[in-house]
C-alpha cells in the first residue's frame, strides 16, 4: 500500500504560501508599532520636562492641590501623569495602525473607541484640578465673610462649601466618564436639596444670637422715635 505525497503536499504549499503573503504585513505591523513604542516615550519626557521647566507641579503645591490628593491617598504628580497620558494615548494610536495593516478590524474599532475616550479622562482630570482649585477659594471667601460679620460656624460653613464644590467636581467627572450618568444626576439633586437644609440650619443657628440683638435695637429705635 503505497501513501500518495500528493495529497498532503498540496495543503503544506497553500499554507506556506499564505504565511509568506502575510508576513509582510507582520513585518510591516511590527515595525509600526515599534515605531509608535519608541515616539512615546520620546514624548512622555518632553511632556514631564515641559511641566518641570513651567513648575507646574510647585504651583500645585501652593494651591494645595496635591495636598488634597494626598488626603485621600493619591500622591499627584502632574508631570507624570500628563508623561503617563500621552504615553499610553501613542501606544494606542500605533497599536491602531498595526493592526489595521493585519487586518484585525474588530480590534481596530475597539482600540479607536478607547483613543476617542481618552479625551474624556482628560477634561475629567481638569474637572477634579478646578475643582479643587475653586473648593479652596470658596473656603476661606466664606470663613473670612463669616468672620467679619461675627458669626458662629465660621469653619463649619467654609469646609461645607468647601466639601460641596469638591463632590460637584466628582460628580460632573464621572458624568464626562459616562459612569451611571442618571444615578450620578439624582445624587447631584439630593445633595442640593440636603446642603441647602444644612447650610440654613447652620447659618440660623449661628445668626440666632445676633438676629435677634438686631431685632432689639430696632425695637428701641421704634420706642424712642415714638
Amino acid at each position: 500500500m503505497s501513501f500518495d505525497t500528493n495529497l498532503l503536499q498540496g495543503p503544506l504549499l497553500e499554507l506556506w504560501n499564505t504565511i509568506v503573503a502575510f508576513l509582510p504585513n507582520v513585518i510591516g505591523a511590527v515595525i509600526v508599532f515599534l515605531i509608535g513604542i519608541l515616539i512615546a516615550i520620546v514624548l512622555r519626557h518632553v511632556v514631564v520636562n515641559m511641566i518641570a521647566l513651567l513648575r507646574i507641579d510647585e504651583f500645585a503645591e501652593k494651591l494645595d492641590i496635591r495636598k488634597q490628593f494626598e488626603r485621600i491617598g493619591i500622591r499627584l504628580h502632574i508631570g507624570s501623569l500628563l508623561g503617563w497620558i500621552v504615553k499610553w494615548f501613542f501606544i494606542i494610536v500605533a497599536l491602531i495602525a498595526a493592526t489595521d495593516i493585519l487586518g484585525w478590524n474588530e480590534v481596530t474599532d475597539y482600540l479607536k473607541q478607547v483613543v476617542l475616550f481618552i479625551p474624556n479622562v482628560i477634561i475629567a482630570v481638569i474637572i477634579l484640578l478646578a475643582g479643587i482649585l475653586l473648593g479652596n477659594f470658596v473656603q476661606n471667601i466664606v470663613r473670612s465673610s463669616v468672620e467679619a460679620a461675627q458669626l458662629a460656624s465660621a469653619q463649619f460653613l467654609s469646609t461645607l462649601a468647601k466639601w460641596s464644590i469638591l463632590i460637584f467636581s466628582f460628580m460632573a467627572a464621572l458624568v464626562q466618564l459616562q459612569i451611571a450618568p442618571d444615578l450620578i444626576r439624582t445624587l447631584f439633586t439630593g445633595l442640593v436639596f440636603m446642603l441647602a437644609l444644612a447650610g440654613g440650619l447652620a447659618f440660623g443657628l449661628g445668626g440666632k444670637e445676633h438676629a435677634s440683638q438686631f431685632l432689639s435695637r430696632l425695637k428701641k429705635e421704634i420706642s424712642s422715635e415714638k
